[in-house]
């Protein structure tokens, strides 16, 4: 569906310039933007993506990956197509890069209802990125929050802060992928640039209410050196050393041919992370992925893929030693 687009600016020339995320595209009469869906339409940006559904699942929290966000639980997760990234090692290229992909149409009061009736805990944005269906994403989240169910995002994070302010109030979780902490990286193998990641995620953290995890995927030979993780967990302690932070093993696909993450890059990785974050999780592989007290080193949350089992936490503490722990349930 299509329909006027939020954050833009109408130029005398005829064309726009879309104020979403940080790329603020330029874009003349029938062009689109970077994400492929979003366009000049007679002067007027269009979003082309109004309720078009790409993916549609139930899932477990933790695969999103959260963690510390109602361990155990299940919430239903969408997807659109196109994206704000042109990531060369995308994992889901097959709806990020094709804007022409099949979709289903959906409602956020039928969203809503699907929910209800498959018990889940709310709504996760997540498989392409969620903030390139914005109007559709902002509306479905009133939906979602006026019925008492949770709103997840799993995103890029590539977002300009006037849209991200509408949205927080009405957000209550988000995984933000922090592909590097190189913004050559982020230049050479995305599209975009390291610093409005970095602008998003400060934001996040400031959110009281909004549980913030951060993923990394470790490319072996691009961002798997010990000096790159010691700089990029200085920078995430330095805004809280609680966030819970996931190194995920990467495997070929879409236009990268290096070889999977191996299991020995990614222990020596959180080993240096563990050193100045609470909470380092590693994914993709079979791996000790338990949530343990910081003080005193009791279990409390165990994961067996996803079987979880609450343990040393009640109310936010530790059962054990009555440390108050970030994981809200």
């Amino acid at each position: 569906m299509e329909r006027e687009a939020s954050f833009y600016e109408k130029r005398k020339d005829g064309k726009v310039r879309c104020r979403l995320c940080p790329h603020n595209c330029v874009i003349g009469e029938g062009r689109t933007g970077i994400c492929g869906v979003r366009r000049n339409i007679g002067g007027t940006l269009n979003t082309l993506i109004y309720g078009e559904v790409s993916s549609i699942s139930m899932d477990p929290i933790e695969k999103k990956p959260l963690y510390h966000f109602h361990p155990g639980s299940s919430i239903l997760s969408i997807g659109t197509v196109g994206c704000s990234f042109c990531c060369q090692f995308c994992q889901n290229y097959s709806i990020s890069q094709n804007p022409e992909f099949k979709t289903d149409t959906y409602s956020a009061q039928e969203l809503v209802q699907h929910a209800r009736t498959r018990s889940s805990i709310g709504i996760a944005y997540t498989y392409s990125e969620p903030f390139i269906w914005y109007e559709f994403v902002y509306d479905t989240c009133v939906e979602f929050r006026s019925a008492g169910m949770k709103n997840v995002f799993v995103t890029n994070g590539y977002i300009n802060p006037e849209p991200l302010r509408e949205l927080l109030p009405l957000s209550d979780g988000f995984n933000i992928d922090l592909k590097s902490f190189s913004d050559e990286f982020y230049r050479k193998y995305t599209g975009g640039r390291l610093a409005p990641v970095q602008k998003t995620i400060e934001e996040v953290a400031r959110q009281k209410g909004v549980v913030l995890e951060v993923t990394t995927l470790v490319i072996p030979g691009y961002n798997d050196s010990d000096d790159e993780m010691e700089r990029l967990t200085d920078w995430l302690a330095s805004l809280r050393r609680d966030i819970p932070y996931h190194l995920s093993a990467y495997y070929p696909m879409y236009r990268f041919t290096a070889p999977p993450t191996p299991s020995s890059t990614l222990e020596r990785l959180r080993e240096i992370a563990k050193k100045k974050l609470d909470y380092v999780y590693v994914g993709n592989v079979r791996n000790d992925s338990n949530s343990y007290c910081p003080h005193c080193g009791s279990v409390l949350v165990e994961r067996l893929g996803y079987s979880i089992k609450v343990r040393s936490l009640r109310e936010g503490k530790c059962t054990n030693c009555g440390t108050s722990v970030p994981i809200m349930g």
